[in-house]
């Protein structure tokens, strides 16, 4: 049904919910915990692979996330992504492991899916590593306000990072019309 490379791209693409973190400060926690309760909620919207075999395939993800409960930082994902009239399951769970995080999305490196091995959570934006097998990549989320968040994931290339993934994602659990009292 889909190839192996758009199971690992939509893998990527479901990233942005699922981010793990590496905490350098006690300070940190509490920052981490706040990004991770600022991503859970439903969310809805486009990508596209904008480098390599697969350039130029559109896909719609709809994806939901829960902060963990306790006092430690992280998330669980579900949902899908789909292109056309295929759809993939998409999940994920990061959990904070001491003074870094752990987890997989879809089965992890050693199925399917990718591992988090590193990043950092400042100023609405995490950045991390991912790896599968011989793949390094790192994906960055920005959350520009309550309501939209953009993804980039990119691929190491010899040296070079290379953006392969854009997705563009609204907050779906949030009524646009505000309600008032009639006086």
């Amino acid at each position: 049904m889909f190839s192996r490379q758009f199971l690992l791209v939509s893998s990527l693409a479901a990233a942005p919910l699922t981010a793990g973190v590496c905490v350098h400060s006690a300070e940190a926690a509490p920052r981490d915990k706040a990004f991770f309760q600022s991503v859970a909620g439903s969310w809805n919207g486009p990508g596209e692979i904008v480098a390599g075999k697969y350039k130029g395939t559109k896909f719609t993800c709809s994806l939901t996330g829960k902060a963990i409960d306790g006092s430690g930082a992280g998330v669980k994902l579900d949902g899908t992504c789909r292109v056309g009239v295929f759809q993939q399951p998409m999940s994920a769970e990061i959990t904070q492991s001491g003074g870094s995080y752990s987890g997989k999305f879809l089965d992890g490196a050693a199925g399917k899916g990718l591992d988090v091995t590193s990043g950092t959570v400042n100023d609405g934006t995490v950045v991390l590593g991912l790896n599968r097998q011989k793949l390094n990549g790192a994906m960055i989320a920005r959350v520009s306000d309550s309501k939209s968040m953009n993804v980039t994931i990119s691929v190491k290339v010899g040296e070079q990072m290379v953006p392969v993934i854009g997705v563009t994602l609204k907050r779906a659990d949030v009524d646009p019309i505000a309600v008032g009292s009639i006086q």
